[in-house]
């Protein structure tokens, strides 16, 4: 009876446990990064979107990414309870914007209160070209920590 216990625990364990695709260093504050792909796809402007989780050593704070896919191009869209913003990859470059006035009825904005403006203009073009989703989301785990404004609150007492 134990051992049917402890082996349906395991299974329960790894049939639910998110997949982690990639792992990195941020040189920030908020640690090391830890990219996970979503359960469940993202509903936004009535369409599912393919999403990822990313976690950093430092912080309770989750950064949730949803791929777009338009016509020419992709956007990222990085959510967290502190800052939204988007980061596009076209055929030109890939780079930070801020998120489109459409997402404003989802209840999306991107907040001057919390966007550090300088890095902001820093990674306008990260990349030159299209790069692929996974390269792109590390992109983003690793210099998404520098756009939010310094906020002790953040980041976990070490």
């Amino acid at each position: 009876m134990i051992l049917t216990t402890v082996l349906i625990s395991i299974i329960s364990t790894v049939t639910f446990a998110k997949e982690v695709i990639a792992e990195g260093r941020t040189y920030s504050a908020l640690g090391d990064y830890k990219i996970e792909t979503a359960d469940n796809p993202i509903q936004m402007k009535g369409e599912n979107w393919k999403a990822f989780i990313i976690s950093y050593t430092n912080t309770p704070m989750e950064v949730t990414v949803v791929v777009c896919k338009e016509r020419k191009c992709k956007k990222f869209l990085v959510l967290s309870d502190e800052l939204c913003v988007q980061y596009v990859c076209n055929s030109h470059y890939f780079g930070v914007e801020r998120l489109d006035k459409s997402l404003e009825k989802e209840g999306y904005k991107t907040s001057d209160s919390n966007l550090n403006r300088i890095e902001y203009f820093h990674q306008k073009v990260l990349s030159h070209g299209q790069i692929s989703e996974l390269d792109a989301t590390r992109y983003i785990a690793a210099f998404f920590p520098f756009l939010l404004k310094t906020d002790e609150n953040n980041i976990a007492q070490l």
